[in-house]
């Protein structure tokens, strides 16, 4: 194993990271540092969250930086507000003994106003969310022409949030002879797109296997049935009596049902959800951080990004529809050389998304049983004699209560002292365990009809898929775009995320040639309206309530099927029923209609020459249309006479 001196990291850069209590560089600071502090050297580092990747990229970064130059040398790109603040603060901590380095974390969701005084004071180097780096760029006051190196830190989860026209658009405008870091977790297809048009002569360093999970984290699964999911994370959580960590939900809606539940159960938790203000976000965070918080139940959006120190637990309550997702999800444990558990509670019908798993992060989930409330119990007790063992006593505050505690006590024995201490702590946990029925596991039968229901769903024929209701307080909506449209899950959340704001996505269905996607019902207009004025690779966008079209429309969006006025065709049945039914009786002769008038009769003396179509022009300009101006509008286009809006 080299050293960080091997490596070539200058004695300033050192002492600052030996005080913060790093001795040997982590594998992926080993590879990539080298490259980092050489001339010219892109590199795609394929690592999981918590391997040290900060430092990898960090060190580098601040040793190649030219302190007397008061301009940004240096861009960082991360996904999140939250792991913008961390990324700048390990920096700071990182050059304590080099004067004069200047870091700017830049994020949205704060005042834009200091961060632009701060930009024209002058930085060295920029760590920023893609969304408000490009409004500062676009005010001017974020100059990048001086640029020599570009991370994209949590690539993969840029990509997934929507920030693909950001990036590509920052890229444009950095020096083309710069030197460019992507760090990822998973090597997807965007990730070798963008590598492809951006690096030069890439390096690929991959710690561990591509796409596979942290090799610290034992993956857990726990099969009930879905009415016992509430009751079994309860279990889960009381079986763990120090558990610190993350239970990932689907939605906010049931993000914030939990959250609440665990409260009112006398859990130390809280929520973290897209419809929580920042500063709301901000407060959590720093509970959670600060180790007031025992469970953290989050969204995949709010916990993007997310680096929390010493996490036990990641708890999946239910598995998420994406891989890459899941692997994000465990890689929040088992940093740092220690070992965390990754524990997914499902359904039946959740099994094969797990096999799916399993092949990807090439590790096999453990089938566990459910703790029994005697063994969950023996567990709390070992807990209350362990902080019991651990207290400190300060001798000299309490001495002078001692005297009045041993008259009040006297009468109890050293054995009735231990149990009464600890039953405060033990009691309810018995009281309640004792009286809680067991959680049943799934039978074999019930298996059995899970992977028919699982065969059934899977390999069913699209009218299943078209004909589902949405979930409850969800809206399903109808895209006139499929997979032959190159259109799946993360393009069409890409989308979304780019053309609105703080939409939360329920289900999604894809389809060949069109999909439907779920949202929350008092977003469904919002999102109609937004995603309506959209055009991609000059094909218009339709969306609209899956009720009003299920999937009976061609890829512009207009109706196919039978028109309502066209005439029908009879059948032969109806042929046969006219022949054997009684004659009716025989009806007037129609009267003749009148002939009519011939041209000449009617006035007209010239022939009837051909038909001209309008010039519409002769309307609007007398002297050869010279005063017209612009193109040629197209008549058949939407709003094509709308105005537009005036240049600021």
């Amino acid at each position: 194993m080299k050293t960080f001196e091997e490596l070539g990291v200058s004695a300033e850069i050192r002492q600052a990271i030996e005080e913060m209590g790093y001795e040997n560089p982590m594998p992926v600071q080993e590879e990539v540092i080298p490259y980092l502090l050489g001339e010219g050297n892109d590199v795609v580092a394929l690592a999981q969250t918590g391997t040290g990747k900060t430092a990898a990229f960090g060190l580098p970064l601040i040793q190649k930086t030219d302190v007397k130059q008061r301009v940004p040398q240096a861009l960082i790109l991360c996904p999140t507000r939250e792991l913008c603040l961390q990324i700048a603060g390990d920096l700071n901590d990182y050059s304590k003994y080099i004067d004069g380095l200047k870091v700017l974390p830049v994020y949205g969701g704060s005042s834009i106003e200091s961060q632009i005084r701060m930009l024209k004071t002058g930085v060295h180097i920029i760590v920023a969310t893609p969304g408000r780096l490009i409004d500062l760029m676009e005010r001017g006051v974020a100059k990048l022409d001086n640029i020599i190196n570009v991370v994209m830190d949590e690539a993969d989860e840029m990509l997934n949030m929507g920030f693909t026209d950001s990036i590509n658009a920052i890229l444009e405008k950095v020096p083309a002879d710069r030197n460019t870091l992507m760090f990822s977790a998973t090597m997807s297809a965007e990730i070798s797109r963008i590598a492809k048009q951006y690096l030069k002569d890439a390096k690929e360093i991959t710690i561990g296997t591509k796409n596979e999970g942290t090799k610290n984290v034992n993956h857990i699964a726990y099969m009930v049935h879905a009415k016992d999911k509430y009751n079994a994370l309860k279990r889960i959580a009381d079986y763990y009596p120090q558990i610190y960590g993350i239970i990932f939900c689907r939605t906010r809606k049931e993000t914030q049902e939990i959250a609440d539940k665990l409260i009112q159960d006398g859990y130390n938790a809280d929520s973290l959800h897209g419809e929580l203000s920042q500063a709301q976000r901000d407060l959590v965070m720093q509970k959670f951080r600060q180790g007031h918080l025992q469970l953290l139940v989050a969204t995949d959006v709010a916990a993007r990004g997310l680096d929390v120190n010493d996490l036990t637990h990641v708890i999946n309550y239910g598995l998420p529809d994406d891989v890459e997702v899941y692997t994000h999800r465990s890689g929040r444990t088992g940093r740092a050389g220690k070992t965390g558990i990754s524990i997914a509670i499902l359904n039946l019908r959740e099994k094969s998304r797990m096999k799916e798993i399993e092949r990807i992060i090439n590790k096999k989930f453990t089938i566990g049983d459910m703790p029994t409330g005697k063994e969950i119990c023996e567990q709390q007790l070992i807990k209350v004699i362990d902080d019991i063992e651990k207290v400190k006593v300060n001798e000299e505050e309490i001495e002078a209560f001692l005297p009045g505690i041993y008259r009040k006590l006297e009468w109890l024995s050293k054995e009735d002292l231990l149990k009464r201490v600890v039953s405060m702590e033990f009691n309810r946990f018995l009281e309640y365990y004792s009286n809680a029925p067991e959680i049943e596991t799934p039978s074999k039968k019930d298996h059995q009809d899970a992977d028919k229901e699982n065969k059934r769903k899977n390999h069913g024929s699209d009218k299943e898929k078209t004909a589902r209701k949405a979930e409850e307080g969800y809206a399903r909506l109808f895209l006139n775009m499929g997979k032959s449209d190159g259109f799946f899950a993360t393009q069409i959340i890409d989308m979304i995320n780019r053309n609105t704001k703080r939409v939360e996505i329920g289900r999604i269905d894809l389809m060949q040639n069109f999909s439907f996607f779920e949202v929350l019902e008092d977003q469904a207009n919002d999102v109609i309206k937004a995603l309506n004025k959209v055009r991609i690779k000059g094909r218009k966008v339709i969306v609209e309530l899956a009720g009003e079209n299920n999937g009976n429309s061609d890829k512009d969006g207009k109706k196919r099927g039978r028109k309502e006025d066209a005439p029908k065709k009879e059948r032969k049945s109806d042929k046969a029923s006219k022949a054997t039914k009684a004659p009716k009786a025989e009806k007037e002769p129609k009267k003749e209609k009148k002939a009519k008038p011939s041209r000449e009769e009617r006035g007209y003396t010239e022939a009837r020459g051909p038909k001209k179509k309008d010039d519409w022009m002769k309307f609007f300009a007398p002297e050869n249309n010279k005063w017209l101006k612009g193109e040629k509008p197209d008549f058949e286009e939407e709003g094509w006479a709308r105005r537009k809006p005036k240049k600021k």
